[in-house]
């Protein structure tokens, strides 16, 4: 069954309404491996209830509308889908507790051709319930394996933010925990591939891996560390390409090239010399 394009990008979908507590932002911190110093106060101003700040990066996880390119309506071979890019621009401070509504589209599909897979586009605002204000603005690319050559568009993709050839301006290195994706789990995505070993073994990996997204929330810890001094109202946009993945207990080191108002990024896999993170652009306000 080929991809149905029109249905796709056609599809209306439900809003999401989400309340999220500050315990929620707390567990989100906790599980992108913020506080791994407990006595570190920058960090704990997202650790610790008083006065507490969420991180930029939570609003990847709020509003999601689940795992739709299930649906058989589709016509996506979804065993084969990858998470291929993540944008967030930010529009306004995430609160640390509130009601959020996600509204979430597909805005293009481009065909690669036979055996060469599909890239799906998608977005999904995130408001304010009580207020109204737009938060965020998410833009997604998954790669579908898969779909090659379904009938749709040839158009060129759009190609990646190019980092600086010159040596990075900066480097930070953050541990992740043993335990990290049993964590971030919970902050709703619970594909077993994150925690059950035999589901990881059966995909061809030597043990579960980390989120992608879950390591996109350690390199923007990285750079509100670096570039933002922990004032998570100045960062104002974040986009990256996911290039491989990640094993819990692995360190993330995250390279960064400053210029004006944007941060050039990449991340890699210390133990592996490995990069896990490509092409990563940051707005810094």
């Amino acid at each position: 069954m080929a991809i149905d394009y029109d249905k796709l990008t056609n599809w209306k979908f439900d809003e999401i309404e989400q309340t999220y507590t500050y315990k929620d932002s707390i567990l989100y911190a906790l599980g992108v491996g913020v506080s791994m110093d407990p006595l570190d106060m920058d960090q704990l101003r997202f650790t610790y209830e008083e006065d507490l700040l969420a991180l930029p990066t939570m609003s990847v996880v709020l509003a999601y509308p689940g795992f739709f390119l299930k649906q058989p309506e589709f016509g996506v071979d979804w065993v084969k889908v990858l998470h291929g890019e993540q944008g967030i621009k930010i529009h306004k401070t995430l609160p640390a507790e509130g009601t959020v509504i996600g509204t979430t589209k597909i805005t293009e599909i481009i065909d690669k051709g036979e055996g060469k897979g599909a890239l799906m586009y998608s977005t999904r605002e995130i408001h304010d319930k009580a207020s109204g204000d737009l938060l965020a603005t998410l833009s997604s690319t998954t790669f579908c394996r898969g779909d090659g050559g379904f009938g749709g568009p040839k158009i060129e993709a759009p190609k990646p933010h190019t980092l600086p050839e010159r040596d990075p301006d900066s480097v930070v290195e953050l541990a992740t925990l043993d335990q990290a994706a049993l964590i971030y789990r919970l902050s709703g995505d619970f594909n077993p591939l994150h925690a059950d070993p035999r589901v990881a073994t059966a995909a061809g990996f030597k043990a579960p891996i980390l989120h992608g997204l879950c390591t996109l929330g350690v390199a923007g810890h990285a750079l509100l560390k670096q570039a933002c001094g922990y004032d998570p109202s100045k960062l104002k946009a974040f986009n990256l390409r996911f290039t491989s993945p990640v094993y819990p207990g692995e360190t993330i080191v995250t390279e960064m090239w400053h210029d004006g108002n944007v941060t050039s990024f990449r991340c890699k896999v210390k133990e592996r010399d490995l990069v896990v993170l490509n092409n990563g652009y940051a707005e810094i306000g």
